[in-house]
């Protein structure tokens, strides 16, 4: 078998493998004139999405937003991915790997419209980020603009710049309930000074689920001479958005988030002519000038991963990404409208539906965020992720296109309950 013969092959598996879509494409097109906002809330059409999984019946999971995990048609792929690529072994890896790979990253450009020469697959967001907080030629005296309430393992990367060059760290906090954009715009500018190099901002905060006005601070911080990275493990195939639309320099994602790629699956966006300026991690072979292949050297990898990628995004296209965005905003304001202003509970999300996608917030004021979590699991079998960072105290919740609203109204009846 040849190169070119694997590729067709390749693709012939693929389309062999389709007719699993079959079902979903069917409730699709059953669907293909509701408007968005009504089939959002249809629960008998989301129930045939939620076939597509396979879910363990022991709790209720609302914490996708560590890992999606993956439709069954995606894990089908996975493993037959697994058995050509080990029936393959050596031949695949030194002939059609990296072709393969340029596809996938091919793909992943297009749902943010962007050109794959400035897309490289990593496996995560952090090591995304890292790569490039890493990778700046820092100057002692350098500043980085940051909130508390990013990722904790980039803020230890800028620690560690900090120890090793010198770069001073500038953190801002930002509110949960802005009154308007501005407010945030102002807030990171009140951080910038003539020495700042960086600053580093969320597009969806994963502790609430705030959606940041990723172009307006852009812009602030462009005009002042400051290059922006965009954490964008939440947002990628959540929040539909282009990447000419946000205008940053750098953007890291993590694709078995919401995209339910599988683990260890990322993606690393650099502005064509930012790539030469970011000292690789990893020493690179003699490349062109600004060849995106440069920063993500990792040597011998599960390939395997990649082309399962390109699966989980043809699941994604089936559905419909702006279908799956109005579902994930559709859950999120079903359950946190049922509990914001009652007494004793917190909700630490904004209320407005363009600064949220799926992810919310909630807090019981009596609790302790560890508590909160282990009652609602040990008690009411829900599981979520406990939350205690500047300004953020409550449970992270994190529905995915297979949860039931009677999931969600357990979890408000839950809440409701401890909050007594």
């Amino acid at each position: 078998m040849d190169k070119r013969s694997f590729i067709k092959n390749f693709g012939i598996m693929s389309a062999a493998m389709t007719v699993s879509f079959t079902r979903l494409q069917e409730a699709v097109a059953a669907v293909e004139n509701v408007p968005l906002s009504a089939l959002a809330g249809d629960e008998d059409f989301w129930l045939k999405v939620r076939g597509d999984y396979e879910i363990k019946p022991d709790y209720i999971n609302l914490e996708n937003g560590y890992y999606c995990f993956l439709p069954q048609q995606t894990l089908e792929h996975l493993i037959e991915h697994m058995r050509e690529v080990n029936r393959e072994g050596s031949y695949y890896m030194r002939t059609v790997q990296y072709e393969n790979k340029d596809r996938v990253a091919n793909a992943v450009a297009e749902i943010v419209g962007c050109t794959s020469e400035e897309v490289a697959i990593t496996r995560n967001t952090t090591e995304s980020l890292d790569l490039i907080i890493s990778g700046v030629d820092w100057q002692a005296g350098d500043e980085a603009v940051m909130a508390e309430q990013d990722y904790g393992a980039m803020l230890n990367q800028f620690k560690l710049v900090e120890r090793r060059y010198g770069v001073v760290n500038r953190l801002v906090s930002v509110p949960n309930h802005p009154k308007s954009d501005e407010e945030l715009v102002d807030l990171y500018a009140s951080a910038i000074t003539d020495k700042t190099r960086l600053l580093m901002i969320c597009h969806m905060i994963n502790i609430t689920g705030q959606v940041l006005p990723v172009r307006k601070i852009v812009d602030m911080a462009h005009a002042r001479g400051v290059e922006v990275m965009v954490d964008g493990a939440h947002a990628y195939s959540h929040v539909p958005f282009q990447m000419q639309e946000l205008d940053c320099d750098y953007y890291g994602t993590s694709l078995h988030k919401w995209l339910s790629a599988p683990l260890g699956s990322g993606m690393l966006y650099v502005k064509k002519e930012k790539i030469d300026q970011i000292w690789p991690l990893l020493a690179e072979r003699d490349l062109e000038p600004n060849d995106m292949r440069r920063l993500n050297h990792i040597g011998t990898h599960p390939v395997h991963t990649d082309l399962a990628i390109l699966n989980a995004i043809e699941y994604q296209n089936t559905l419909g990404l702006e279908r799956k965005a109005a579902r994930l905003q559709y859950l999120q304001q079903y359950w946190t409208s049922q509990l914001r202003d009652l007494p004793g509970i917190s909700v630490n999300s904004p209320r407005e539906l363009h600064r949220h996608g799926g992810i919310g917030n909630v807090g019981v004021d009596r609790l302790e965020p560890a508590e909160l979590a282990e009652r609602l699991m040990n008690e009411h079998g829900i599981y979520t992720a406990a939350i205690n960072r500047p300004g953020v105290r409550g449970v992270r919740v994190t529905p995915n296109v297979y949860t039931t609203t009677d999931e969600l109204d357990a979890l408000v009846a839950a809440v409701k309950t401890l909050s007594a």
